[in-house]
């Protein structure tokens, strides 16, 4: 079982940054990617960012490439989201979700993922 904690969340204007981050339980290569996740009210739960623990492959959506940066640190098994150049459509619930190495799903997927933090808020005004 993992555990995943996410912190960091709040209010910021449009243009500002936040950093977001999430604690796990588990220090070893499974899960092999961890990811980033947002829900809007109303919207469904859609793909922010992933990166593996081991080498580094990263995966963006679209929607906030050149503006979000996820990072891992394996020794203190935290994972990161910072969030640059925010903009009001960017608020939303974040979630930190851990996706096992046995899990052939996309990445890109919530299905994929088997592990899932509280979620923390964002909120961005114009």
């Amino acid at each position: 079982q993992v555990q995943l904690v996410e912190s960091g969340g709040g209010l910021v204007q449009a243009g500002g940054s936040l950093g977001l981050s999430c604690a796990t339980s588990s220090r070893t290569s499974n899960p092999h990617l961890m990811g980033w996740f947002r829900q809007a009210p109303g919207k469904e739960r859609e793909f922010v960012a992933a990166q593996t623990w081991i080498g580094g492959n990263t995966f963006y959506a679209d929607s906030v490439v050149g503006r979000f940066t996820i990072s891992t640190d394996y020794a203190k098994n935290t994972v990161y989201l910072q969030m640059n150049n925010l903009k009001p459509e960017d608020t939303a619930v974040y979630y930190c979700a851990a996706k096992s190495l046995g899990n052939s799903g996309s990445y890109n997927r919530p299905l994929s993922y088997d592990y899932w933090g509280q979620g923390t808020s964002v909120i961005v005004s114009s």
